[in-house]
């Protein structure tokens, strides 16, 4: 039998057995030493009633006319016979006999004592130097059933007392780990953006070090997050300043010269200073977006920050690059604006950076709060699909990019509790590539 892998099914399993176990076996022994007792009483009756009834023989046969006769003693009314017996003389004749009395039974007399044969036991006592006797005699049957009612006697208890036990076991064990399930359910609801230490109260002796010890592995990691966090964005918010200094100075160089290999290393040294910019902004978005508090107490509508991204890349890229459709009502969520926005900023950039061709990026937001961002696009390999969120992974593609813009809103979508879903081709089209964000929405 294999053991159960939950703590509470085996000490429940092991309760109950060893439980039902010490049970039967006091059963067993209180039986057995019944049965001996009995057997002892039963002997005793045995002999009691053959010196009881042998004086009052002896006195009856001396009182006799005539000698040798045999008599068997009649009953007052018909009753079950449990011990029946015979007076015999020493010439082995039968003197007196119990009315239900057979001469099989008795064997003839061969000292004081007890006998037993396949069928009854048999106590033998003598008078009158020994010549006269008597046998009295018990049938095993009736020693057989008075233990088997006993034994009933104490099984029936047993029957409900053993069933009650283990309920009562199963109901202890169940209550008494009711913290360390508690404990347990707390622990598993906990995700990477909740590393905060775990109430441990009520738990056994036993659990608490173990609680204790998970507590402290979570601060560790909660420390080492924050600090993971804090170098990211201290380090792109240390970045911006020198470059934009470095950058202010390449392109004035640029103005100045007149010399054609500085001016096209000078173009080179600016698209290398540019994509180290949109680097440390992204290196500080990703910090924004694991960094907590994605979720407002408050829900407000999302279609106005959405608006707002979308006018800023028609500006940039051009209107007819953009092909939008928001719902008429209004889309209610406590996601954090900023949250939105950095999200919204992603996915239309990543659309613009990737899509091919003159068709335009399809931006779709429904009353249900679904974010649809659609470009055009040679199909993405589902093993390359797979991977395109994590951080630094690109596509196989030509265009600029440091990796990091679905890495962010995967994290955005972690923080907020929210669905991402990549897809190439693109639902309903032969290619292309599809990103959906289900906004957690308040009705």
């Amino acid at each position: 039998m294999k053991w159960p892998g939950s703590l509470q099914a085996r000490l429940a399993l092991g309760l109950g057995l060893g439980l039902a176990i010490v049970w039967l076996v006091t059963a067993w022994i209180t039986a057995t030493l019944l049965r001996g007792e009995m057997n002892e009483v039963f002997d005793s009756t045995l002999e009691e009633t053959a010196q009881r009834i042998l004086p009052l023989a002896v006195l009856d046969i001396l009182d006799r006319e005539e000698l040798g006769i045999s008599q068997r003693i009649a009953t007052l009314r018909q009753h079950e016979e449990f011990f029946t017996y015979i007076v015999r003389d020493d010439q082995g004749r039968v003197l007196l006999r119990s009315h239900g009395a057979e001469d099989a039974v008795f064997p003839p007399f061969e000292g004081l004592g007890f006998r037993q044969t396949p069928t009854h036991r048999l106590y033998y006592d003598a008078a009158l130097q020994g010549t006269i006797t008597i046998a009295v005699a018990e049938p095993l049957n009736h020693r057989i059933e008075v233990a088997r009612e006993a034994l009933v006697g104490l099984a029936f208890p047993l029957i409900m007392v053993i069933p009650l036990s283990l309920i009562g076991v199963v109901v202890i064990v169940w209550r008494s780990l009711d913290p360390v399930r508690r404990f347990s359910a707390e622990l598993a609801s906990r995700d990477e953006h909740d590393l905060s230490s775990v109430d441990n109260g009520n738990l056994p002796s036993e659990i608490t070090p173990v609680a204790e010890a998970v507590n402290q592995l979570l601060d560790r990691l909660r420390r080492a997050m924050e600090a993971e966090r804090s170098f990211t964005a201290n380090a792109a918010h240390e970045l911006r300043t020198p470059v934009a200094a470095a950058l202010a100075q390449i392109q004035r160089l640029m103005t100045e010269t007149s010399d054609a290999v500085v001016s096209q290393r000078g173009v080179e040294i600016e698209a290398s200073l540019k994509r180290l910019n949109r680097l440390s902004e992204k290196l500080l978005q990703l910090a924004r977006a694991e960094g907590g508090q994605l979720r407002r107490d408050t829900a407000s509508d999302i279609r106005p920050v959405l608006r707002m991204i979308v006018s800023e890349f028609e500006r940039i890229a051009g209107a007819e690059r953009l092909e939008v459709d928001l719902p008429d009502t209004a889309v209610l969520s406590d996601i954090d604006p900023d949250a939105f926005a950095i999200l919204a900023r992603n996915l239309i950039e990543n659309g613009l950076r990737h899509g091919t061709g003159d068709t335009p990026i399809q931006v779709i937001m429904t009353a249900n709060g679904l974010l649809r961002v659609i470009n055009d696009g040679p199909i993405i390999p589902p093993e390359t699909l797979a991977r395109l969120t994590a951080r630094f992974e690109r596509g196989h593609t030509l265009s600029a990019g440091g990796g990091l813009g679905l890495s962010i809103v995967q994290a955005i979508a972690d923080g907020t509790q929210a669905t991402l879903i990549l897809y190439s081709p693109a639902p309903g089209r032969a290619d292309g590539f599809e990103v959906d964000f289900e906004i957690p929405i308040h009705h």
